[in-house]
């Protein structure tokens, strides 16, 4: 099958800004992104952005930029002003690879290309990872997913879902380490362009800004989102200094 990648990227990171152009085992992250996106498979690799820094980097690289405007919220409204600016056919399967996201693996790119295109009634696709350390469950930075047995997407949230009423009492947590039967979810969509222009279009609903979350828009407003487990699972992104100091010293064991 076929389908295409976009990556949204911008320079003004809250907690971490110019992130995409910081270096990695030699290569700003945005370069190890869209290395990671063409060996999927994609028929085309697009970077979307409204930073010149970073459209200048990629060209370095001679990845193909698409100019965007700075007042997007969200990456999945830049990508759909992207895909109007390229004229991209409604028909058109897009996959969402973010731009912090250097250790994302192509398998994983391309199990969500194909699990959107093996269900065409379904508005979007994304992928989870099961999580097994209750630290993990806990920390509000890490997106969890509930799903119903079709395996379409019943909620994401920043809390542990679902609630043990009978482990998670405050009694009970403190010499919890492990747990099992709970999900991360992992921040890569596939939608049809067509989809995409009719989301981008809706207005950011409650849940979506409480939680900070854009999927839930989709949810809001009825659509079904179909999830995959992944896999290959990936590390977890670049979102702080942290992150980056973590990520490098991964990339540096990978090439000893």
């Amino acid at each position: 099958m076929s389908f295409k990648v976009y990556i949204p990227a911008r320079y003004a990171s809250t907690r971490l800004p110019g992130k995409p152009l910081m270096d990695i085992a030699g290569k700003p992250l945005i370069q190890h992104v869209h290395e990671r996106a063409v060996e999927s498979g994609a028929a085309a690799v697009v970077i979307a952005t409204d930073d010149t820094r970073i459209r200048d980097c990629a060209a370095s690289f001679d990845a193909v930029v698409c100019m965007t405007s700075s007042r997007h919220l969200s990456g999945t409204d830049r990508i759909a002003e992207a895909v109007s600016a390229l004229k991209e056919d409604d028909h058109t399967i897009v996959v969402n690879v973010q731009g912090d996201e250097p250790g994302i693996p192509p398998e994983l790119i391309q199990q969500v290309a194909d699990l959107l295109e093996e269900n065409p009634d379904d508005e979007m696709a994304t992928a989870c990872a099961p999580i097994t350390e209750a630290s993990v469950l806990f920390d509000p930075n890490v997106v969890k997913v509930v799903f119903d047995g079709r395996g379409h997407a019943l909620y994401f949230s920043r809390a542990p879902i679902p609630w043990d009423r009978d482990s998670f009492k405050s009694s009970c947590r403190e010499g919890l380490s492990t747990v099992s039967g709970y999900y991360r979810h992992i921040g890569i969509y596939a939608y049809r362009v067509g989809f995409l222009r009719r989301f981008s279009s809706l207005p950011p609903c409650p849940l979506e800004q409480i939680e900070s979350l854009e999927q839930l828009r989709a949810l809001y407003y009825g659509n079904r989102v179909t999830v995959t487990i992944a896999e290959v699972s990936p590390e977890t992104g670049v979102d702080t200094p942290a992150d980056l100091e973590r990520v490098r010293a991964l990339f540096l064991q990978y090439r000893h």
